[in-house]
């Protein structure tokens, strides 16, 4: 079960990627999120990890991983216009990122979701 802090950073993510502002400033970081929430970076991240167990930087990250997930099951884009899309700057960073949360590459995570 998801805690309310959670559900509302969760929320202000969905709004900074329908806002296009992945795009505009890249990932969204951990005081941005707490200023729209009208808390302290500090304070966010110590309620996220009470409610989740996790940092709103990992959140953050998995958030955008699920994100790419959803890209990379349609197809239509390469691993890199994915991440530029994502608001990573590198590439392979978002690919070991992805990894890491995965257990495998995206394109790996494609051709898993193909069969």
């Amino acid at each position: 079960m998801i805690g309310k802090t959670a559900s509302k950073f969760n929320d202000q993510l969905r709004s900074y990627i329908n806002q296009g502002l992945l795009a505009k400033s890249g990932l969204p970081n951990v005081a941005f999120l707490a200023d729209q929430l009208s808390v302290s970076p500090r304070y966010l991240s110590d309620l996220l990890k009470q409610e989740t167990g996790k940092t709103a930087m990992e959140l953050i990250h998995i958030f955008m991983i699920s994100e790419a997930k959803n890209l990379l099951r349609l197809g239509e884009k390469g691993v890199a216009e994915i991440a530029y899309e994502l608001g990573f700057e590198n590439p392979s960073y978002f690919t070991r990122l992805f990894k890491k949360q995965t257990g495998m590459k995206p394109l790996e995570f494609r051709k898993s979701q193909l069969n």
